[in-house]
């Protein structure tokens, strides 16, 4: 099957997780554990299925985060909440952010019923090896209600892609915070403020980053992606394309084209529904 339906597909269940890192409702479960609101608990969120593992480990799966800003959480988080406490945290903010953003007739819908077979079945192919964040969330329960069902499968789907991103990135040479800046320069992403905000980079490291990117013909003067940037980003998306596409090639082209089609629908609503701030969003 063609990859980049995989992508389309991916594009359209992805944010149905995602919408959660800018939802109130997780921020609210987790602080109620006792989590700090902010880093604390989107790594803590995050890093759960891992299990009590160190800011090490944590660095290394999210790839992007400045080491030294994950380890002032991370493992003071587990002496806090348990791994387990979070889990249970993390499913309710979800249902809680689905509920206010979809509707309870669309959850209750076939179309969300659907969905959620769609999607597991999806996940029936995905590999576990050098995927740490889709192995550990594999290990996790269903759970039984539709809409947590597809969010849970849209969680195996996002982190089994990233881990195969992640090693795309490393193939092309990059490294965490030059990722980020050159996945800013295409204005596709959140800013750059808030991404140095929340994988902990400074100023100095960014422009630093964004330097190294135009010494290797990357970037311009002015930041903006150079046709061998663009080529690079290319690269690494085909490559990423390529390591995912066994959950599309199992669930067929028939089935991932009607996945694409009902997570499309729900991921509008959330949209419409402000999941995604858009001042949020862009070069800044």
């Amino acid at each position: 099957m063609d990859t980049t339906a995989g992508r389309r597909c991916h594009n359209v269940v992805n944010p149905l997780h995602t919408a959660m890192y800018f939802a109130p409702e997780p921020a609210d479960e987790f602080a109620t554990l006792g989590l700090e609101r902010g880093a604390m608990a989107y790594l803590a969120g995050r890093a759960a299925p891992l299990g009590t593992v160190g800011a090490g480990t944590v660095t290394a799966t999210f790839y992007n985060f400045n080491h030294e800003h994950v380890a002032r959480y991370i493992p003071a988080a587990w002496t806090v909440a348990t791994p387990e406490a979070v889990l249970a945290a993390r499913l309710r903010g979800a249902d809680g952010t689905l509920r206010r953003l979809l509707g309870e007739e669309a959850l209750a819908s076939k179309e969300m019923a659907e969905a959620a077979e769609l999607a597991l079945r999806a996940t029936e192919a995905c590999r576990r090896e050098a995927r740490p964040l889709y192995a550990a969330n594999a290990d996790l329960p269903v759970p039984e209600e539709p809409h947590l069902a597809l969010w849970h499968a849209a969680t195996l789907l996002r982190e089994h892609r990233g881990d195969g991103h992640l090693a795309a990135l490393a193939v092309a040479g990059l490294s965490g915070i030059e990722a980020l800046v050159l996945h800013n320069a295409t204005g596709k992403t959140v800013t750059s403020a808030v991404l140095k905000h929340t994988r902990g980079w400074s100023a100095e490291q960014w422009a630093a980053a964004r330097d190294r990117l135009r010494e290797r013909g990357l970037l311009d003067e002015a930041g903006d992606l150079t046709e061998a940037g663009a080529a690079l980003r290319g690269e690494a998306e085909a490559l990423t394309d390529r390591l995912d596409s066994a959950p599309y090639d199992h669930l067929g082209p028939a089935a991932t084209a009607r996945l694409t089609e009902l997570a499309d629908g729900f991921t509008r609503t959330a949209r419409a529904a402000g999941a995604f701030p858009t001042q949020l969003f862009g070069k800044g």
